[in-house]
């Protein structure tokens, strides 16, 4: 099929976790970003399954027709249909997935699945100032900590991973043995801003290669923690700012000394923050420090396309497009699959 790139219009729909959310993309310009949140899981410290699954039902009707209106588009006028297909929660993902099949069938236009976190390594196109190919992507999030080489909008390549526990869930799970809500990563970021990131010491796992682990460091926290309450029981709350400013800094060194590994065994001196975590005001300030050190370029997305978003689905359908790369309607949701 010849496709004019010049009137590519996708919509996007996200619904991997808990946010229920639409966009609209035209020739590779994001024109809405729609995302409806879903407060009822903070009273339980975390995201139900359930729950999640039954708000989308309820979300994915009128946010589509938000992110709709919001781009001046008309549902018509769409040009192809692009949806998250994995991984996540898998009775969040069947809602997006099913409601996305549905709808290209009903218009007759094509369907084009997206993998989450290859999608939030797109998210680094969106906007004028764009990384060259080749570029390394350091993907973090609460799920995935992720080195990625991208090639191409078609070909990308893992060349480190965690091997237990994901950035972002040692921020979430520091931040609960701390006392904080959830959620508790954007929290330990706050607090941290004001305290001393020196004050204490925790543990740095020796991993070999590119990879990651993060399990050691929680229990390093957890112990310590528990040492200094029972000797004083106000300890974390006396102590709060310099714990996170502590705790963000030792995660932070974690990430960044592979990615600096991973740019100095590759030679590729354009790099990428990507995933929720990638909001952290820590790790973006730490992150440009690291490229302006080393005379590199940095690109990180704007703080809306950092966390779970449909722009970064919708940027990833237009270039899929582009390459004729589409998805018949026998394509399931999954919630682990393989990169691919």
């Amino acid at each position: 099929m010849e496709i004019n790139q010049s009137k590519v219009t996708i919509l996007g729909i996200e619904s991997s976790c808990d946010e229920t959310s639409a966009s609209i993309c035209r020739n590779g310009e994001i024109l809405s970003n729609f995302i409806a949140n879903q407060k009822v899981h903070e009273q339980y410290g975390g995201v139900v399954p359930e729950l999640a699954s039954r708000a989308h039902l309820q979300n994915i009707v009128p946010v589509i027709d938000i992110a709709l209106q919001q781009a001046g588009v008309s549902l018509s006028s769409v040009d192809a249909i692009a949806f998250t297909q994995s991984p996540g929660l898998i009775g969040s993902l069947l809602v997006g997935s099913q409601f996305a099949k549905s709808l290209a069938l009903s218009l007759n236009k094509p369907l084009i699945s997206v993998h989450h976190m290859q999608a939030h390594v797109m998210a680094n196109l969106i906007g004028v100032n764009k990384p060259s190919f080749p570029f390394l992507c350091l993907t973090v999030s609460g799920g995935h900590t992720q080195i990625v080489k991208v090639i191409s909008t078609s070909e990308m390549q893992v060349i480190g991973e965690t091997r237990d526990d994901a950035a972002g869930e040692a921020f979430d799970k520091s931040a609960k043995l701390l006392g904080l809500p959830y959620p508790g990563g954007p929290l330990i970021d706050k607090y941290a801003a004001e305290g001393n990131s020196k004050r204490f010491q925790f543990a740095e796992p020796q991993i070999e290669a590119l990879d990651f682990s993060f399990s050691g460091i929680k229990t390093s926290i957890l112990y310590f923690l528990q040492k200094e309450t029972k000797k004083d029981p106000d300890f974390i709350k006396n102590n709060l700012s310099d714990i996170c400013a502590s705790i963000q800094a030792k995660i932070i060194s974690i990430l960044l000394k592979k990615l600096k590994k991973a740019a100095l065994q590759t030679g590729i001196r354009e790099l990428c923050l990507a995933g929720g975590v990638s909001a952290n005001s820590g790790l973006r300030k730490s992150f440009q420090e690291l490229c302006t050190n080393n005379n590199w370029k940095g690109y990180i997305p704007a703080f809306e396309y950092c966390t779970d978003n449909a722009a970064m689905i919708a940027i990833t359908g237009y270039y899929r497009y582009i390459s004729n790369e589409f998805s018949d309607l026998s394509v399931s949701a999954s919630a682990r699959a393989a990169w691919s």
